[in-house]
């Protein structure tokens, strides 16, 4: 039996579109329907645009019929981030204060999908301001996982991983400072990619102003998807520049191997549960199947690493946000801050820039490991699925979340790129591992991915399951 138009990843879409086997129109309203089915239950679609979507459909389609020069995801639909410029939308960044802020432009990242043919069907929640790792705020309310509504979507892309695990849309934009593309990639089985901090621009012209510092060098934007080949795709489009951002670097795609084969580390701790480290081996065999040369053994002080990006997002969360959160009426989101400051205490001036220096230390030693291993195993979570109000169920609660998100929260703060990769599931819910490499090589964690699919069963799209 064939699959429904809106189970297919974007690479399928686009290529049916180009042999005129479907059209953009039909590929829209496929996922339009598929949205008005769903959505209702999860929430993870906040602003629909069926009016916009049908429009560029048919345009779409007359300028294939014109025989008109069409990009490589032309007539795909896709969903866009609620804290990212869309020209004409709200970049509402879930806060009722910022309801009515309407972009006049493309941020960056959706500017270069929108020129490749990509058709936006919807705005996916995420938590206020993209702080927290539950996607739930005071403007849209709750985004629920599509396999368990008692358990976290994650976030703070949460929206777009439970969208693209329903079958809404077949490929988002996310963005990352903290594990916002990994982690839901995570909780929902679906793929995601956090690109290296460089190489895909970000700008919001909606911004009154710059980008405080940790944002400048841990922040990303990047593709979540249903399929590896998918986020390749994407990237190689949203790695467009942009003179906006003066971080963007123009770093080539593919680089070639670095020898051969290819060591790998696992970084297996007996601490994990034990479905986890079962997941992670069975990760490393397909890909010492495929030639890859595997040892079990963890990147240095990455409990370090972990506290470092807390550290130094705190520093900022604490004097620029903290004090605007009680104008926001987001009363989760307050929770969350408070709690977090007293884990993290005071971060002052002298204790920010010992983080700098210890950071260049710290990232020092992971790269040296990445040139005796270039490509790392992680665990996605120290756990398994969280619970969906975890965050706001005060200190000892973020405290553990902290812990079981410490392999998400510890490669931003080095910049390195990393990949989500979906792999089956355990009592009713996905498991995956994440694929790290040195900054800049994301083509060896999307080969080592595709390797590990290939060998897996896709565990979405899924309806609801209640």
């Amino acid at each position: 039996m064939a699959k429904p138009l809106w189970a297919l990843d974007a690479t399928e879409t686009a290529k049916l579109i180009r042999k005129k086997q479907i059209s953009a129109k039909e590929a829209v309203d496929a996922h339009l329907a598929r949205l008005d089915a769903v959505n209702p239950r999860i929430n993870a679609v906040v602003r629909a645009l069926h009016d916009e979507a049908r429009a560029e459909a048919d345009r779409a389609d007359q300028a294939f019929a014109r025989g008109d020069v069409c990009g490589p995801l032309h007539g795909v639909p896709i969903t866009t981030k609620i804290n990212t410029d869309q020209k004409g939308q709200p970049t509402d960044n879930g806060v009722k204060l910022f309801k009515d802020l309407i972009a006049k432009e493309d941020a960056p990242p959706i500017g270069s999908l929108r020129r490749a043919g990509a058709i936006v069907i919807g705005r996916t929640n995420s938590p206020a301001f993209g702080m927290r790792a539950m996607t739930d705020n005071a403007l849209h309310g709750l985004t629920l996982n599509p396999w368990r509504k008692d358990v976290t979507c994650g976030g703070s892309s949460g929206g777009a991983g439970a969208s693209l695990a329903a079958g809404i849309g077949a490929l988002a934009q996310g963005n990352d400072i903290g594990g916002s593309i990994r982690w839901p990639s995570y909780c929902n089985g679906v793929a995601g990619l956090r690109p290296s901090v460089g190489r895909v621009p970000a700008f919001n012209a909606t911004s009154t102003v710059p980008r405080a510092f940790a944002a400048q060098m841990m922040s990303v934007n990047g593709p979540m998807a249903r399929s590896v080949r998918d986020l390749r795709c994407a990237l190689r489009l949203m790695a467009e520049g942009d003179p906006r951002d003066p971080t963007w670097v123009p770093a080539p795609l593919e680089m070639g191997p670095l020898r051969a084969p290819l060591d790998v580390a696992v970084a297996i701790d007996d601490a994990l549960p034990a479905p986890i480290r079962a997941t992670m081996r069975r990760a490393a065999s397909h890909l010492r199947e495929a030639g890859y040369e595997i040892d079990e053994v963890s990147p240095p002080e990455i409990d370090r690493v972990a506290d470092l990006w807390s550290d130094l997002a705190f520093s900022e969360i604490g004097s620029l946000l903290r004090p605007f959160i009680p104008a926001t009426g987001d009363e989760d989101m307050g929770r969350f801050v408070e709690a977090l400051a007293e884990i993290k205490g005071t971060v002052d001036a002298a204790k920010y820039q010992a983080g700098l220096r210890e950071r260049e230390a710290l990232l020092i030693k992971w790269q040296m490991f990445l040139d005796k291993y270039p490509l790392i195993i992680l665990p996605s979570s120290a756990e398994l699925a969280l619970p969906a109000d975890l965050d706001k169920q005060g200190v000892p609660a973020v405290k553990r979340l902290l812990a079981a998100m410490k392999y998400q929260i510890s490669l931003p703060v080095l910049g390195f790129p990393g990949l989500a990769v979906p792999m089956g599931t355990h009592e009713g819910l996905p498991m995956g591992v994440q694929i790290v490499s040195r900054r800049f090589r994301e083509d060896l964690c999307l080969a080592a991915g595709e390797l590990i699919e290939f060998r897996e069963a896709p565990v979405t799209p899924i309806d609801p399951t209640w």
